[in-house]
């Protein structure tokens, strides 16, 4: 089994973003053992219409080892008084970190050829860099006919218009106070931002250093996976905002007339109970008013007869 295939099958199972240290960790040594087995060309070694004749060769050979022997004894002498030894463990970790970079450089080359396969038309997924990471996404050109499926699976993560509104200004302006996303959007924004908050898409980011120290709100890491965003530079843009969110009110717009006759109808019924309740309430007014009555009638006739 290849390498390449591996790293494809381990950025499609991992739930979040797969980073090139994690990669590195799992197939590490598994690359440098590839590596070692591969063979070295030889720059420097002769063609066939250069190679020496035996004989020269071995004059060559003798000649070198005489001016080796002399030389070496030479430098090994200079060596020893100027430039000193470098220890093992420093020796050790530029080894380590060398092959560290090595295999960091072959996984993203393998990254990037998988990302070259996936952007063929006849793929409908794709290896997006997200938050730091790679991970498999479907493209957007197929993003109706998933939406259609998932829709009858079960009910999506939904915002409401305001809290997509107060999520966008955190967004664009973080850090930022809740009096400064009031403001912005016109309302109090304090019950939006507990939603928010509870859902992990936005976070506390400090205290600003002004009167009241209010406290500042920023995105999070789960706001670029929900989103499918690589960093907040692939934010869209303000007008690209602006259709959303006039998309998702004329969405709730539509869905209003619906509900209408429901509600005239809670309201008729509503009335009904008031009404009747109403009677109800009469009724007994009356019933106790005539036994108010009948109690004075009755102490009338004991006065009467005690007379």
């Amino acid at each position: 089994m290849s390498i390449k295939a591996k790293i494809e099958a381990v950025i499609y199972a991992a739930e979040e973003p797969v980073t090139l240290a994690q990669l590195a960790d799992v197939f590490g040594a598994e690359i440098l053992s590839a590596q070692a087995q591969e063979p070295e060309p030889d720059e420097n070694a002769p063609s066939a219409d250069e190679a020496p004749t035996m004989d020269e060769e071995k004059a060559a050979e003798a000649a070198a080892e005489v001016v080796a022997d002399d030389a070496g004894k030479e430098d090994a002498t200079a060596n020893s008084a100027e430039q000193p030894m470098l220890p093992v463990a420093e020796d050790a970790a530029k080894l380590a970190r060398q092959q560290e970079r090595k295999v960091r450089a072959a996984i993203e080359q393998v990254v990037q050829s998988l990302i070259e396969d996936y952007a063929s038309d006849e793929r409908g997924m794709e290896i997006r860099e997200i938050a730091g990471g790679y991970r498999m996404a479907t493209k957007a050109q197929y993003h109706d006919g998933v939406r259609a499926f998932v829709k009858r699976l079960k009910p999506p993560m939904k915002l409401s218009l305001q809290a997509l509104e107060t999520l966008a200004v955190i967004a664009y302006k973080q850090p930022v106070t809740a009096p400064e996303i009031s403001e912005i959007r016109g309302v109090d924004s304090g019950g939006v931002l507990g939603s928010l908050i509870s859902r992990k898409l936005i976070a506390t980011a400090g205290r600003k250093q002004v009167v009241g120290r209010p406290i500042l709100y920023k995105t999070t890491r789960e706001f670029l996976l929900r989103f499918g965003l690589k960093d907040l530079n692939d934010l869209p843009s303000i007008e690209e905002f602006e259709k959303m969110a006039a998309a998702m009110e004329e969405a709730e717009t539509i869905a209003a007339p619906h509900a209408e006759p429901l509600a005239e109808a809670g309201a008729e019924s509503s009335e009904a109970q008031s009404a009747d309740a109403e009677e109800e309430t009469i009724a007994e007014r009356l019933a106790a008013a005539e036994e108010m009555e009948a109690d004075d009638a009755t102490a009338e006739t004991v006065e009467d007869e005690a007379r």
